[in-house]
């Protein structure tokens, strides 16, 4: 029980508690719940500190005077909800894995979770474990029982197979370290991720039936093996970013073949020769990037997080129109990866005048969230290179360059304005902008789908 006090414990119950509403959204409908949900932010917010809310604050809270993450749990299930109204389910599933999952990985961890996670000694096997189990089951059950708001069924075969998904990159992207809120970052990526999964239904089949599955997995290993050693090699990347990258670089692989690949490598090399160009220079002026230039682990998946997600997707979704929305939220955030790491290396190295976007004051080369022309220009010409790479491929037409292009750009502006405001507060750190800014790139590509469709 170590570190599990009667305080923990109240707040653990009142967040599992809550979630028990999400079994409402099925009467409420969107319109109603978006209203519930509002009132509960604004009295979380308001009240909740006025009549005893603050004994389930911890002593940090108490000392800072406030509690951010029980503001932010109310506002993830208002944007849940106004995100997807259209698919009620989804915005109650990814409710129920943040209330049942969160709450239960937080019980087994302090009562069970001796043995830590490698990657992040704060959270625990255990902890992990009850997560997915409990995240899983809570998603599946409310993904069943609020479908037909919306006039929807669900199996329970599916249900369970996408909770346990779904729940699964809730927990690993729960377990990495980082300046963001679990309360919010957490749900919303789910939620998107089971939406993916929702709206690929019943194509899943036709994929693990394809004939030339077994060879393209075959050749992911082998070509992920001798690239991810050629990187190691060519001191590009650390061991553990040898991992990820192989893991990346597998899905990617068997999931898009070699034309989704070929964006992954575009991206990687466009992002090692930025790194690596005048590097001499970055370090005397102490702007390099660390290690030699090196990426680990935690840099390769939030870069390429979504994208491998976005390539899974695409993968299963056949010849629908699905496959060219994910083959665009695919490059827009890769696109977004590649200008937000070129204009960064570039402008640090070639820029005159770096400014914030917040304010337009003048600040030193490498302050996060500075911009500067020479590095906007090298980052658009980086998104271009990988939306016309994906046009050439056939994964989009080519009126999704123009889409690809823009979402990198909003991505990478999106990323200057946040961390500028965020990250020197410490609610953000560099992994964590980077995983954000490639959602958005992806999501405003995505967005683009029905004009380039059309």
């Amino acid at each position: 029980m170590s570190g599990f006090t009667r305080g923990e414990l109240a707040r653990k119950v009142t967040h599992m508690g809550v979630g028990l509403i999400a079994f409402s959204l099925r009467f409420l409908g969107p319109a109603w719940a978006a209203v519930l949900a509002a009132c509960a932010l604004g009295f979380n917010l308001f009240l909740l500190p006025r009549i005893g809310g603050r004994r389930l604050w911890r002593p940090a809270e108490l000392e800072a005077g406030g509690s951010l993450g029980i503001v932010l749990y109310p506002l993830a299930v208002l944007l849940l909800i106004l995100v997807f109204w259209q698919r009620l389910e989804v915005a109650a599933a990814a409710w129920g894995i943040l209330a049942f999952g969160d709450g239960m990985a937080s019980v087994a961890g302090m009562t069970l979770g001796r043995s830590k996670l490698p990657w992040n000694p704060r959270k625990s096997w255990m902890g992990s474990l009850a997560y997915i189990v409990c995240g899983a089951v809570a998603a599946a059950v409310l993904l069943v029982w609020t479908a037909p708001v919306q006039e929807r069924s669900y199996g329970w075969a599916f249900a369970l197979t996408a909770g346990f998904a779904t729940a699964l990159l809730a927990a690993a992207l729960e377990s990495l370290p980082q300046g963001l809120d679990d309360n919010l970052g957490v749900p919303l990526v789910s939620g998107f991720f089971l939406l993916g999964l929702v709206l690929t239904q019943g194509h899943w089949h036709a994929f693990l039936a394809d004939p030339g599955l077994p060879l393209r997995l075959l050749l992911a290993v082998v070509v992920n093996a001798a690239l991810a050693g050629a990187a190691y090699a060519a001191r590009t990347v650390d061991v553990s970013g040898v991992v990820a990258g192989f893991l990346v670089g597998f899905l990617i692989y068997a999931f898009y073949d070699w034309r989704g690949y070929l964006l992954l490598l575009a991206f990687f090399v466009i992002g090692s020769a930025c790194t690596k160009f005048g590097y001499r220079k970055k370090v005397a002026a102490k702007l390099a990037q660390e290690k030699g230039g090196r990426r680990g682990a935690r840099h390769a998946l939030a870069n390429a997080g979504v994208a491998t997600a976005c390539a899974m997707l695409a993968g299963v979704a056949g010849v629908t129109d699905y496959r060219t929305l994910f083959g665009l939220a695919f490059a827009g955030a890769f696109a977004t990866a590649a200008a937000d790491t070129s204009s960064s290396e570039i402008g640090q190295l070639l820029g005159r005048r770096t400014f914030l976007l917040t304010t337009f004051r003048p600040v030193p080369r490498g302050t996060e969230g500075a911009v500067s022309l020479e590095g906007t220009l090298a980052g658009v010409v980086a998104s271009l290179i990988v939306a016309v790479l994906g046009a050439a491929l056939g994964l989009y037409p080519w009126l999704g360059v123009l889409a690809v292009v823009v979402a990198a750009f909003v991505g990478t502006t999106f990323e200057s304005v946040v961390g500028a405001a965020l990250e020197k507060r410490q609610l953000l750190d560099n992994e964590a902008l980077n995983f954000l800014n490639t959602l958005v790139g992806a999501l405003v590509a995505a967005a683009f789908a029905p004009w380039v469709l059309r």
